[in-house]
This record gives C-alpha cells, sequence and structure tokens, in this order.
C-alpha cells in the first residue's frame, strides 16, 4: 500500500496517525468535540484486530486503557474538558506507575460544562498541571491535520520510549475542520515499539528498574512473570515504600527522564524568523490565524514572524529563549487568558515586551482580532 490522500477531520486525521502507530486498544465516552475519534475508532479498529470498547464513563476509560497497556497493547483514550478533568486520578496513577499511554482532549469552552461546541484553549495548565504531586507531562498539539497526523504518531513514540502518558491538546477548530492528509507509506515514519524485558520467567524481573539509557523494559502483565503494580511510591519489584531514598529516587526519575529530554521533545516551527523584529508565539488553531497575518504584514514590508509551539510541555524554554529574548515585541496568540503568555514571559529576559492577543467567548480568533491589538500595542509605542 502506498501513500493514501484523504480530505477529512482533525479528528480523523489524529484516528489515522494512531493506527498508523500502531494503536490496537481504544476505550472512551462520547464527548463533543473529540466525538468521532470514537466513531471513527469503532468501525476502524475492529477491522485490524483491534479492540474498541465504549465505557461508562471517562474516568472508566482512563482505568482501561492503563490495564490495555500493561498487557502490551498501544493504547488512546479521546475525550474533552470536562471529561479530561475526570481522567486527571488515574492519569498521575498512569505517572507513578509508568504506564505507556495516549490522551487525546480536543478542547472547547470552559470551565465545567461550559461552551460544548465552541473552541477554546483553556486546558494548557490542566494538561500540565491536572493531576497532583510533582510530575512532569508531556503534551503536544498541532495547527492542520498533517501534523495532527504527525504529532499523534510522536505521541505513541514518546509513549513507549519513556513509558509515560502523552497529552494530545487539540481544540474543536482543528478537530473538525476538513482538509488535505497525506497518509505515509508504512515505515516512512519510524515507530518506536513496546521495549520487552529479555529476563526469562523467574524472580529476577526487576519491573522499576531502568537499564543504563533510562528506559525501563515491560512484561506484558499476566504473562510470565508476577509483579505488582501500584500508584503508591514502590521499589524496583513494584512494592509500596515510604523510605525516604527511594522515595527521592523514584521523584527524580519520573520527573527527569521528561525534562533532561526537553531538547529531543521539542517540536515546533518557524516563519520569517530571520529579520523579525515583532514575533508571534501561537500553537493549534491560533496559529493558523497567526500566520495569515504574518504573511499579510511581510507583504507591507514589517518585519515580524511566527513561532508555533508543537511541544507544550515540557515547555522548551530554550527555543523561546532563542527566537524572543531579542525581539523588539512579543505577542502570544491564544484562545484562553494567557496560559502560555505567562510561560512566556517567565522565559524571556525582557518580560515586559511580551503582550497578550487572545479571544475568550468561544469565537475563533481571527487575523482580523490579531491586526487590532498589535495596532493597540504599537499605539503605545511598544
Amino acid at each position: 500500500m502506498g501513500k493514501q490522500i484523504k480530505f477529512i477531520q482533525g479528528n480523523e486525521a489524529c484516528v489515522e496517525g494512531a493506527l498508523y502507530a500502531g494503536l490496537d486498544f481504544f476505550a472512551g465516552y462520547p464527548i463533543t468535540p473529540s466525538t468521532e475519534i470514537a466513531e471513527h475508532l469503532s468501525a476502524r479498529l475492529p477491522q485490524k484486530g483491534g479492540k474498541f470498547i465504549q465505557m461508562e464513563d471517562e474516568i472508566a476509560s482512563m482505568c482501561a486503557i492503563i490495564g490495555a497497556s500493561l498487557t502490551g497493547h498501544k493504547v488512546l483514550t479521546a475525550t474533552s474538558g470536562p471529561g479530561f478533568s475526570l481522567k486527571q486520578e488515574a492519569l498521575g496513577y498512569a505517572v507513578m506507575a509508568e504506564i505507556p499511554c495516549v490522551i487525546v482532549n480536543v478542547q472547547r469552552g470552559g470551565p465545567s460544562t461550559g461552551v460544548p461546541t465552541h473552541v477554546s484553549q483553556g486546558d494548557v495548565m490542566q494538561a500540565r498541571w491536572g493531576t497532583h504531586g510533582d510530575h512532569s507531562i508531556v503534551c503536544l498539539t498541532a495547527s492542520n491535520h498533517q501534523d495532527v497526523f504527525a504529532m499523534t504518531v510522536e505521541a505513541f513514540n514518546i509513549a513507549e520510549t519513556f513509558r509515560t502518558p502523552v497529552v494530545l491538546l487539540f481544540d474543536e477548530v482543528v478537530g473538525h475542520m476538513r482538509e488535505k492528509l497525506t497518509i505515509p507509506e508504512p515505515g516512512e515514519i519510524p515507530l518506536v515499539e513496546r521495549l520487552r524485558t529479555a529476563v526469562k520467567g523467574g524472580v529476577d524481573y526487576h519491573p522499576y528498574l531502568p537499564r543504563e539509557d533510562g528506559r525501563l523494559p515491560m512484561s506484558d502483565f499476566g504473562d510470565v512473570h508476577r509483579y505488582n503494580v501500584t500508584g503508591l511510591v514502590h521499589d524496583m519489584w513494584g512494592f509500596p515504600s515510604d523510605n525516604p531514598k527511594i522515595v527521592y529516587g523514584l521523584l527524580r526519575h519520573i520527573v527527569d527522564k521528561i525534562e533532561n529530554n526537553v531538547e529531543r521533545m521539542a517540536h515546533y516551527k518557524t516563519f520569517y524568523l530571520e529579520d523579525a523584529e515583532t514575533v508571534l508565539v501561537s500553537f493549534g488553531s491560533s496559529a493558523r490565524s497567526a500566520l495569515h497575518i504574518v504573511e499579510s504584514l511581510r507583504r507591507r514590508g514589517q518585519k515580524i514572524g511566527l513561532l508555533e509551539l508543537q511541544t507544550l510541555w515540557p515547555f522548551p524554554a530554550d527555543v523561546i529563549r532563542q527566537y524572543c529574548n531579542d525581539a523588539a515585541t512579543t505577542v502570544v496568540v491564544e484562545m484562553n487568558m494567557g496560559q502560555v503568555c505567562q510561560m512566556v514571559k517567565s522565559t524571556v529576559k525582557h518580560p515586559d515586551r511580551v503582550f497578550l492577543a487572545n479571544r475568550i467567548d468561544g469565537g475563533f480568533i481571527t487575523p482580523t482580532d490579531i491586526k487590532n491589538i498589535l495596532r493597540l500595542i504599537k499605539g503605545k509605542g511598544v
């Protein structure tokens, strides 16, 4: 089978990326605006021998993919804001027990039930800090269908490499708009498969003893090895411990395996930044409007460029500093009250030069919205 070209929704592009990456188990619950992911997988997964199950709620959905991952499967669940809130306790369990899994959150307006059918990007900080305790998380995003596909594949690769949950943070506009997707040939994008232990059956398998490269080989739960899985702090055998040395070592491990690989996980795109005096920073569907206004203003001679973030967590601070530290003005374009803007301000050497261009009313931020805010900033003499 060669390359395929389709004209589909962003949610369908996510499905195609997951199947390309080797997804073979999905559990979820319908919720706008992510439901199409479940709908399409309910038909596609059984066709390739995978399993689809609609659970009774979002909590059960998250727990189901955790169990399926432990038995050796590549797993996915999909939801929106209220469901993402319900998943947080089990998400923390996956962090602590180091269980590879991918969670899609197609964002909508909030808090609570909010504006179910309208766009928002208000879950950025929830993705980072939604579950309690010291931890790290990986969160990827995209502004177009080709990148939705690529970031979905990357999410599975990171989950398997680092034995960690990975969040795909899309939004309603990306999820529901339609555009062309070219599906690569099998093998064109490298895939990371589950690293399984070489230890034979017996008592020598240590499920939480990292190799020299930091990776943790796994054994399919219920197969030849018996081992303990818990959300409690645990030793190399998986048994609970409150020994301060073990507590410290485990927390450092689950944070450091992510934070020490920021450069490896930093995905982003640059547009016209070589001479830019004004730098727009954006992500998701907001980046589409940002790119439009950048190209429009450059045709009029303005030195403006765009940094589009595809990795939100771990936050790519070095990338931000590289492109924004020397800019006369940095404008963060997002559909929330400044969640990424605050991170940019805390990162650059001149936070007073960082401004927010946003909408929080459920409406899509347009190039005209951004242009008007740029005029206000310029009018203040910045």
